[in-house]
């Protein structure tokens, strides 16, 4: 049987919510070496062959920093040691630009590397480097519950840069109240004269915070579009009939914040992903929370159980667009019964068109594979169509033994989900890419190789997953190493899952 990996759902708990999903087993290497380790077992003791004191090297205990993870070595089944070997300026790279959009196995696999509890590199020079590195690609991918979490676990007020990055996290969950008071005991953690006028007014302390604004105008320390919106937020008076401000382009979560707090509310569409949490909120409406949480969880940053909170929520009140999609949704939700498998086989196919175009398939596999699977249908192509959604789910390996006939393509998707593709006739050249990554000769990359003797695990893991973001848009050589490398490493289930998604996916 292939190790499980951990679901994104465990490691979503953020300052407000709290989730759980299945452990990641722990790693088959990790547990059991290779056998050509550096250096042989020696058979006897070590005899020295002289008299001379021999050269010892000590480690000081404060070197080997605490492990710093929101989930468990344990339950992740990751090594606490698995970054300590590694450059620092190498992981922040690497950790930045690993793609992860169209894989949800992959997105998968990074919020496990990023959220596992694990010791910093032994470097001095840079202590903050990934802890930096983590935060910015979590609240990048949109997740600021976890960033909010983590970064309250290394400790927020230790440096400028960890308030900063609490700070913009707690603006977009809602939970603002705790960094502004942290702020206001300890000013020196933000130079940012807006960010002192916000949190002492959030504190009550108007007079105060007027006084700061007068001394930033008076010192032209802020951009005027800056001081526009905060001589609103303070004295929203003055400002009844005004004209509405100018939308800014790039606002910071602080500048997003203020600007719904005079009523001149952003929308989110265009802005970067993190800020879709807002939405979240019951200050947004039905639809744009139901959009925030489409982006979220297209992404793995939300779970998809919170999204068909909100499909479910109440009845549409509107056709088209999202509407049509939640009534898709809720009709199908309706009709999946043991007994009915009549009104399954109509309202599949809209339900899956509906999440099919807005890259939800395999959080919607994820949802109904469970209830799915206890109902199969008569009609040979809702049949084929009901399979290939339990093969997107964790149920793939139970689906593959119950195959539809007659087709290469399923064989071939039935005999990959069973870590065996090359029993199957290959229906194209994605297949055989991919067949050659199971094969039990298939060489690992000598770079990653090389990392995996230095045990960077790591920094192996990512480099796998960059190589896998390559073949999936079409060089066919580095997903065939992706493949390999991720079963060395014992990741047998995110090699399957990512490779049956490729190819379901992409229609194959």
């Amino acid at each position: 049987m292939p190790i499980r990996t951990a679901l994104l759902a465990i490691v979503l708990a953020g300052g407000a919510q709290a989730q759980s999903s299945e452990p990641l087993s722990v790693i088959d290497w990790l547990s059991s070496p290779p056998e050509n380790l550096p250096s042989t077992v020696l058979l006897e003791p070590p005899v020295t062959q002289t008299g001379l004191q021999p050269d010892v090297s000590v480690t000081p205990l404060e070197a080997l920093s605490p492990p710093l993870g929101l989930v468990s070595s344990s339950v992740t089944g990751l090594p606490v040691d698995l970054w300590r070997r590694s450059e620092p300026s190498r992981l922040a790279e690497l950790i930045k630009r690993v793609r992860v959009k169209d894989s949800p196995a992959m997105q998968r696999l990074l919020f496990t590397l990023l959220l596992s509890e694990a010791r910093r590199p032994a470097d001095p020079d840079e202590p903050d480097a990934l802890l930096m590195a983590r935060l910015d690609r979590l609240m990048q991918l949109g997740a600021a519950d976890p960033v909010q979490s983590l970064v309250q676990l290394a400790g927020p007020t230790d440096t400028q840069d960890r308030f900063k990055r609490w700070f913009d996290a707690t603006l977009l969950t809602g939970d603002e109240d705790r960094s502004c008071t942290a702020l206001i005991a300890q000013p020196h953690l933000s130079r940012d004269y807006a960010a002192q006028i916000f949190c002492k007014a959030r504190r009550g302390d108007w007079t105060s915070a007027a006084l700061t604004l007068e001394a930033a105008h008076a010192l032209q320390v802020l951009p005027q579009e800056e001081l526009d919106v905060l001589d609103r937020f303070l004295s929203p008076e003055l400002f009844e009939d005004a004209a509405y401000l100018p939308q800014p382009d790039d606002p910071s979560p602080l500048t997003f914040r203020l600007f719904e707090a005079i009523g001149e509310r952003l929308p989110t569409a265009s802005l970067p992903r993190a800020y879709a949490n807002a939405d979240l909120r019951d200050v947004a409406g039905w639809k744009a929370q139901i959009e925030a949480a489409e982006r979220l969880t297209r992404i793995g940053a939300l779970t998809p159980n919170q999204l068909l909170g909100l499909y479910t929520e109440r009845k549409p009140a509107a056709s088209g667009a999202v509407w049509d999609r939640v009534a898709a949704i809720q009709r199908f939700d309706g009709a999946l019964q043991p007994d009915n498998p009549e009104g399954v086989a109509k309202t599949l196919p809209k339900a899956w068109k509906q999440m099919r175009s807005v890259g939800l398939e395999v959080p919607f596999a994820e949802l109904f594979a469970q209830r799915l699977s206890a109902v199969p249908l008569a009609d040979p192509e809702a049949e084929n169509l009901r399979w290939r959604i339990l093969m997107l789910s964790e149920l793939y390996e139970d689906a593959a033994l119950d195959a539809p006939k007659g087709s290469d393509n399923n064989h071939f998707l039935a005999a990959l989900a069973q870590g065996d593709p090359g029993r199957a006739r290959s229906p194209s050249p994605l297949a055989d890419a991919i067949a050659e990554g199971f094969a039990w000769a298939a060489p690992v990359p000598p770079d990653i190789d090389a990392l995996l003797q230095n045990e960077q695990l790591g920094e192996a893991v990512l480099e796998a997953m960059t190589l896998f973001a390559h073949g999936a848009r079409g060089n066919l050589v580095d997903l065939t190493a992706a493949i390999a490398a991720f079963r060395r490493v014992g990741l047998e289930d995110t090699a399957r899952r990512a490779s049956l998604q490729l190819m379901i996916l992409n229609g194959t």
